[in-house]
């Protein structure tokens, strides 16, 4: 057991400041009061079903009683979720605003990672068992009222809904804000690896699993730990983004790990499963979601687009057996690292369900966003919202977005495969990449929901990538990246059960090799997104076969592997961008 600290998070006088929105706007009442100091026993086993321990922190109120519990679990160091570093890492939630407020917050490392029992599996079925365990364990402790939530972001909010698919007996609600439903979807962009982002989270989980105490719990994190903490420093962080946390795992991955599980895992994503498989099917928990019974509370931020917000609305879709569920939509920085941001909604949300208190979580409608350029609170109760509506844009062979032309015609580029280079580069050579524009927007236009990239293409090569980024461009050429999409163009299979106009789902389970010199349409899902785009400025399309190079479009610095093959790629203008879109007014 620690000694009793005193000193609370929160919006209060005195209080630790927290950083990014807390609330999603509304107005709650009857909130848990910061009453406790806090107490912690470290380095507790919990006993899985199996007789493997998964390692936890139980940090709880230094008072006398039962309390309802939030369990956060990670592969992620649950020693360090405190320390306040704007790493990708520090997702657990602030334990000194919870805590305070009548509740105990267990951290968790999941199997296999800081000193738990067994091997990392990486989102498997063991991985499910041990959370349900976990849940039930918590429920079971001297200090729990046998209520139990689950809070944290990321991976966090990913053992939530595997915990949430098992039925734990005592799980009462959870906060899987920032979830990834589908981790064939997150690694691998509808065929095309993930490498920037999936080969430095690998090693670094790998670096950060071999340490322990002597490390995480040592002088130095503990020094971090009072520097970061600094409001002066502290407010810095608010604006640290995915982009900022790719480069800080980069940094770090020429330190030395364990060999296995980690490279094995990676073989597994990187090389033995191109195709969606067993391996894969046990990692998704799509088709598992109406078995979650209890509340849930989703949310994701807009930029988040190569990662976490693909599952949201589809598990808002999947959540058919869930009593009730609520949707936070955050604009830029929303989720900032150490994430921080809607503690007072997760209050709300938990002192409701854990606490039986009426503190208005339910007020308004079910989902709740921001579009970035408005920066204001709207609610609806279906996605998209009313009022949009599908918009076709035409390729146009002159670099045109807009209506279709008379006579067809194309476009084309060049993709060099893996070691070539032209020598040497000419005026004349093809560009490695194409892109289109809309004229000048007379009026406000606000893209919300689902889009597809209707392409009509011919290629020399039995196998090619499409990379799409939808961008706005300012009056001055400034570009922003406002969502993306991807398609490896080999499995390009369509399920058409599944798929609607602006919607299409990808089957990816076999290859089929594009015919040399015909002209093919592939369906490319573009990320879902919120977005105003202002009166003056430009919609612009970008398709490239690679996004190595550094003037390639990569939305928080998300790249992918290259397909290998060379190919000469021709788009035809009648392919099309659907988008959806609500008019504005000017």
């Amino acid at each position: 057991m620690r000694a009793i600290v005193s000193g609370s998070a929160g919006p209060g006088a005195g209080e630790r400041k927290l950083n990014g929105p807390q609330t999603t706007g509304r107005e709650y009442r009857d909130l848990s009061e910061p009453l406790h100091a806090r107490t912690a026993d470290v380095d507790v086993a919990a006993r899985m079903r199996d007789g493997i321990d998964l390692l936890v922190d139980v940090h709880r109120p230094a008072a006398e009683g039962r309390f309802p519990v939030l369990v956060s679990a990670s592969p992620y160091p649950r020693q360090i979720q405190d320390v306040g570093a704007p790493m990708g890492f520090i997702e657990a939630g602030a334990t000194d605003f919870f805590v305070p407020r009548g509740y105990v917050h267990v951290i968790a490392n999941v199997r296999g990672t800081g000193g738990s029992g067994g091997e990392f599996g990486f989102f498997d079925a063991q991985e499910r068992r041990d959370m349900h365990d976990l849940v039930e364990w918590a429920a079971a402790q001297p200090w729990s009222d046998g209520n139990v939530g689950m809070v944290g972001i990321s991976y966090f909010a990913m053992t939530q809904l595997e915990a949430a698919v098992e039925r734990p007996e005592h799980l009462r609600a959870i906060f899987p804000v920032a979830v990834t439903t589908d981790l064939y979807e997150a690694a691998n962009h509808h065929g095309l690896f993930s490498s920037g982002f999936v080969s430095p989270f690998l090693t670094m989980v790998g670096i950060t699993a071999r340490h322990g105490d002597r490390v995480w719990r040592g002088p130095v994190v503990d020094a971090m730990r009072h520097v970061l903490r600094a409001h002066w420093l502290h407010e810095k962080f608010a604006t640290m983004d995915g982009e900022a946390a790719i480069t800080i795992m980069r940094a770090a991955t020429k330190l030395a790990y364990d060999a296995h599980p980690w490279d094995d895992l990676w073989d597994d994503v990187a090389v033995d499963h191109p195709l969606r498989d067993a391996w894969w099917d046990e990692r998704d928990l799509t088709p598992l979601l109406d078995r979650i019974d209890v509340p849930v509370y989703l949310g994701c931020d807009w930029d988040n687009v190569p990662l976490h917000l693909p599952s949201t609305f589809p598990a808002l879709d999947g959540l058919t057996g869930s009593p009730e569920v609520r949707v936070a939509m955050l604009g830029h920085h929303g989720l900032a690292w150490p994430w921080e941001s809607l503690h007072i909604e997760a209050l709300a949300w938990f002192d409701h369900w854990l606490k039986g208190r009426d503190t208005g979580i339910f007020d308004g409608p079910r989902i709740r966003y921001v579009v970035p350029g408005i920066d204001q609170w709207e609610a609806t109760e279906t996605w998209p919202p009313a009022g949009t509506s599908l918009q076709q844009l035409a390729l146009r062979s002159d670099g045109a977005l807009g209506a279709v032309e008379p006579v067809e015609g194309s476009r084309g580029f060049v993709e060099l495969g893996a070691g070539l280079n032209r020598r040497p580069a000419k005026p004349t050579d093809p560009p490695a990449g194409l892109s289109w524009e809309t004229d000048a927007l007379d009026a406000p236009m606000d893209l919300l929901g689902e889009s597809e990239l209707v392409l009509h293409a011919t290629a020399t090569a039995v196998d090619t990538a499409w990379i799409v980024t939808v961008q706005d461009v300012a009056a001055d050429g400034t570009a922003y990246d406002v969502t993306a999409g991807w398609l490896r163009a080999g499995l390009r299979t369509v399920d058409e059960e599944r798929s609607r106009p602006g919607r299409p789902v990808l089957d990816c389970r076999s290859f089929l090799a594009v015919p040399l010199g015909e002209v093919v349409e592939y369906r490319i899902p573009i990320v879902v997104t919120a977005h105003r785009i202002p009166a003056g400025h430009r919609l612009r399309l970008v398709v490239t076969s690679s996004d190595q190079r550094d003037d390639a479009p990569a939305i928080m610095g998300f790249r992918h592997a290259t397909v290998g093959t060379t190919s000469r790629n021709t788009v035809h203008s009648s392919s099309h961008l659907l988008l959806s879109v609500r008019q504005v007014q000017s």
